[in-house]
């Protein structure tokens, strides 16, 4: 990741991005009030991600390594003993990148798994000297969230059925056809603001890394915030086209190069045990 400072850092999601992913993530990323999806799947759908996954990405920034990033989903109930996802996030610098410019960065959302709207999210921002904490409860009935940053609430108004800044990408491969041109429409609450986020798949393309040789989508992120990466335009993320519509790499431009995160566990070749 880049910084204002000049530093290279992985940040998920920083000031409004991880769709990122970004990954963005990492995007983050590393994506919904108004959508003009065509061919849209039902919400019902079967869910292309499964209790226990875990994915795991490397970050680098001009071939160097700059930092970890984990995406973990769990499913269980809420209070009401409605079923629910429970996704986490974790962005760590790396030890070299952390000698001068730490990065501890943590969030869960917790996503209705009938609706699949999220409840509720809770982001730490640990990124050098900055410290921040984020909750969001979401009251999607009522067109409300109440947002707490660093200890101020305030009750904001939300389209019905917007998402936040970590269930959009698995809302993103929940529904999305990944056929070129598919394209939808939504809005994301992110630091006590609403962005309209546009999303389209650009063209199928085999890559290969760590988890072998897989076709995939790419797909653009319009980015109205800057989220996953501390982004200068838009992400790319390359979805695997099989059931489980994994995001496999995660591309963003930053001020000097680009950040890169490359799944390195969790799917295929690069799953573990």
């Amino acid at each position: 990741m880049f910084c204002r400072s000049r530093v290279p850092v992985f940040l998920f999601p920083t000031r409004p991005f991880l769709v990122a992913l970004a990954v963005c993530l990492l995007v983050p990323a590393w994506l919904c009030a108004e959508t003009g999806l065509t061919g849209r799947p039902p919400v019902s759908a079967p869910l292309p991600f499964a209790n226990g996954e875990r994915l795991a990405y490397d970050v680098t920034w001009l071939g160097l390594r700059a930092g970890l990033a984990t995406l973990i989903v769990e499913e269980g109930q809420d209070e009401r003993e409605r079923q629910q996802l429970t996704l986490r996030m974790t962005a760590r610098s790396s030890p070299t990148v952390t000698k001068f410019y730490p990065v501890d960065n943590r969030g869960l959302s917790q996503v209705d798994l009938e609706s699949f709207l999220p409840t509720h999210m809770t982001f730490a921002r640990r990124e050098g000297k900055r410290f921040n904490d984020f909750d969001y409860t979401f009251h999607h009935r009522e067109g409300l969230v109440t947002a707490v940053k660093d200890g101020k609430t305030d009750e904001l108004p939300i389209p019905p059925d917007a998402q936040d800044a970590m269930s959009c990408l698995y809302y993103v491969r929940k529904v999305l056809p990944f056929v070129p041109g598919a394209s939808l429409t939504m809005t994301v609450h992110h630091d006590k603001k609403n962005y309209k986020m546009d999303v389209r798949v650009e063209a199928l393309e085999t890559v290969e890394g760590r988890w072998g040789k897989r076709e995939t989508a790419r797909v653009v992120v319009i980015m109205p915030f800057q989220g996953i990466f501390l982004n200068e335009g838009n992400i790319r993320v390359w979805f695997t086209t099989d059931e489980r519509r994994v995001p496999v790499r995660m591309k963003a431009k930053v001020i000097v190069g680009s950040i890169v995160a490359e799944l390195t566990e969790g799917y295929g070749s690069a799953a573990q045990p």
